[in-house]
């Protein structure tokens, strides 16, 4: 059972990180708005506005911001400006010991994966999967629902998604109940054989990703397959995969011939459809906190992810 972190209230400080890429600025100047909506003020890390080829600064500047918002008694939660590349480069230099005697609010996605699976094993605490401020909150197309997502930070709140956010398809019939992890499938493939990697033991595996061919994404769904993590699973839980289209060849299996190969035959409910990922709107969830996934019924019910 994870731990939960404690909800935001108004007025609270919020820290802004870059973990991974350099973000848009103006896009990350354009959400700032929405965050003083909220009722929150904020901080940046130091690091937010650096450029390191396509890193935002250094390893250790970002690794120090990261540390620095979790240590700092004044911040009540963390929300990543962006994802893009190079989370995963620090991640074995993380203290986890200071984050888990810090446990508060970390929100974000995609290459952040990388960070929510560490967390989540080692710092024992519910983290938030949900769209970021320069990547989302900040550009024309940010949705009212994403919008609405933000809710869950400020009371505890059961979350259901059913049929009225997206149209659901049922792969696999059935009823399971468990933790929610995962995330980006790049990521959580990047991650298997290092002390990184996703524990799915009866698990709900959340998978989703954007611009991968279906041969790709059968390649990474291979390597879960190889190292055991698709039969560990008790449901999955699949996520949006925009532009999975082929690309290099005219001939291809499609998505769903890929996943129904990977986890047709499984005998746990496959629900896909869900938009959570990179995509508009995006529901945001708490990983790490306990869910029951209905694919009879096609629903997603989630327990409060803040105390």
């Amino acid at each position: 059972m994870k731990n939960r972190p404690m909800r935001l209230q108004r007025g609270d400080t919020i820290g802004i990180i870059a973990p991974s890429s350099p973000p848009n600025l103006e896009n990350l100047q354009n959400s700032l708005a929405f965050l003083e909506g909220l009722g929150l003020q904020y901080k940046f890390g130091s690091s937010i506005t650096h450029v390191n080829g396509y890193l935002a600064g250094t390893d250790e500047e970002r690794l120090n911001d990261l540390h620095t918002m979790f240590a700092d008694p004044s911040i009540a939660g963390i929300i990543c400006a962006g994802g893009g590349y190079g989370a995963a480069r620090y991640t074995d230099k993380i203290d986890f010991q200071l984050l888990a005697e810090n446990p508060k609010i970390f929100w974000g996605y995609s290459d952040i994966t990388f960070l929510h699976t560490a967390i989540g094993r080692y710092s024992n605490f519910i983290t938030f999967h949900g769209p970021m401020l320069a990547s989302d909150v900040g550009r024309a197309t940010f949705h009212e629902k994403s919008a609405q997502m933000f809710k869950q930070l400020f009371q505890p709140m059961e979350l259901l998604y059913t049929e009225g956010f997206s149209p659901l398809q049922t792969m696999v019939a059935g009823v399971a109940t468990g933790e929610i992890t995962g995330g980006n499938l790049s990521l959580l493939s990047n991650g298997l054989g290092t002390q990184f990697d996703v524990d799915t033991k009866g698990k709900l595996l959340l998978i989703e990703d954007v611009d991968e061919e279906p041969y790709k994404i059968d390649c990474m769904l291979n390597q879960l397959r190889q190292a055991g993590k698709l039969y560990d699973a008790a449901g999955f839980i699949i996520g949006d995969f925009s532009n999975a289209e082929p690309k290099k060849r005219k001939v291809s299996l499609t998505l769903n011939d890929v996943l129904n190969h990977y986890l047709g035959a499984l005998n746990v409910p496959v629900v896909r459809g869900f938009k959570i990922g990179h995509c508009e709107p995006h529901f945001a969830i708490p990983l790490g906190a306990e869910a029951i996934l209905n694919a009879n019924d096609k629903t997603l019910t989630i327990l409060p992810g803040v105390e």
